[in-house]
């Protein structure tokens, strides 16, 4: 028997039988279907998080109040402050050699009004470097100058959804705006759909951080930016911040300071893990498709006695009868997989028109495997089933008819 003839027996076999072979079809999709889908999702939200750290540059460092480790105590402290992270902490550290800009950041929420209209917003307090650090675009005006952080300059920048709400059709630029119990000037207006760390810069007010402090009636900082003049010097840099931060602290290692691809590579980790986790829990449909393969080709080969029974009639050694059994199994593992593929980057197309801003898509390595798993488990399973009707005795077999 040639590979033409197997070819041929197995599509009569499928299309003899083709509610059988639906259901097999079926179950095979799904499993893949679902291992693309999820793996898609996982690696879309892992791209989307390294591309938003990516976009801060990569000699970002962020010093933040209170130590990493836990601290003692009954019972333990996380984080134990001894003293507030200040302003004036942040503009030592531009002092030092390594650094090229320091970007204070204070936040906060207060409503915001213009006339009869207000709403609340996030009020971000920082310095002009900030604009460099997150790379923002102005649409309209200039971004916050601030020569002596200091001083509270009544003036502030407006995300674009905060102007269209507040000013609507008239000019924005140049009109006095409440902030709370301040009034503020607006000097620049953000670019649209800007986001930073997947949080909206159309909805933020941006102003001096001294003047931040003061409304909110605040002494410590939320955290200071401090971009590092080049990569190789992150270390080195790390090491003086936490120097200068230790002598105004009476000698306290009371700052935490954390280098962004550390932070990236730590979130790289856990959606890793997350995306092969949920590969692995898809998967398992794949091993109950291959149950369900394993058993329709047993009932299979109880409906067939006779044809296995005349086959072996004619000469077809037990070899032969195997092959035939496996290699169906193995079409419909394949063929299913190929349609769950299809519908699984169907399913992930539609996910990336609902969500454009993450970048949903598969990986290679899952749509290899999740084939790969498929073919093998159709075949795995099958092997059973073809033994069972090599074995059969042809007299027996015919005598079924």
């Amino acid at each position: 028997m040639t590979i033409r003839d197997v070819i041929a027996f197995t599509i009569r076999a499928l299309q003899g039988f083709w509610v059988r072979t639906m259901l097999m079809l079926t179950a095979m999709a799904i499993g893949v279907a679902a291992v693309v889908m999820l793996t898609a999702l996982g690696e879309g939200a892992r791209r989307f998080v390294a591309e938003q750290f990516s976009a801060l540059g990569t000699n970002l460092l962020i010093v933040l109040p209170g130590r990493s480790e836990t601290t003692g105590g009954p019972p333990p402290l996380l984080g134990e402050t001894p003293r507030d992270l200040t302003l004036d902490d942040a503009l030592e550290l531009k002092r030092i050699p390594g650094v090229r800009r320091v970007a204070p950041v204070s936040l906060g929420n207060a409503e915001v009004s213009v006339g009869a209209r207000n709403r609340d917003v996030l009020i971000v307090g920082t310095s002009g470097d900030y604009q460099h650090i997150r790379q923002l675009n102005i649409s309209q005006g200039r971004f916050l100058e601030t020569p002596d952080p200091r001083r509270m300059f009544p003036e502030c920048v407006i995300g674009a959804e905060v102007r269209k709400q507040m000013f609507g059709i008239q000019a924005a630029l140049g009109q006095w705006l409440r902030l709370g119990d301040r009034r503020c000037r607006v000097v620049g207006i953000l670019g649209t759909e800007q986001h930073s760390l997947g949080v909206s810069m159309d909805e933020i007010v941006l102003v001096p951080v001294s003047l931040a402090l003061a409304m909110f009636n605040k002494e410590s900082l939320f955290r200071v930016l401090v971009e590092a003049r080049s990569r190789d010097r992150l270390t080195q840099t790390k090491d003086a911040i936490l120097n200068v931060i230790r002598s105004r602290h009476e000698g306290e290692d009371d700052v935490t300071v954390i280098a962004q691809d550390a932070v990236l590579a730590t979130f790289d980790k856990i959606l890793r893990a997350l995306t092969y986790a949920v590969a692995g829990i898809a998967a398992i449909a794949l091993a109950v498709a291959g149950v369900l393969i394993m058993n329709i080709m047993l009932i299979a080969v109880t409906q067939r006695t006779a044809e296995i029974g005349l086959l072996k009639a004619i000469g077809a050694p037990p070899r032969q009868i195997t092959l035939l059994f496996l290699s169906e199994a193995a079409t419909l593992s394949m063929s299913g997989a190929v349609m769950g593929w299809m519908i699984g980057e169907f399913g992930a197309w539609v996910m990336a028109q609902a969500y454009p801003d993450v970048p949903i898509g598969a990986p290679a390595w899952a749509v290899l495997a999740a084939l790969g798993v498929a073919l093998a488990t159709g075949v795995l399973f099958g092997i059973l089933p073809a033994m069972r009707a090599a074995q059969l005795d042809p007299v027996t077999a015919l005598s079924r008819r």
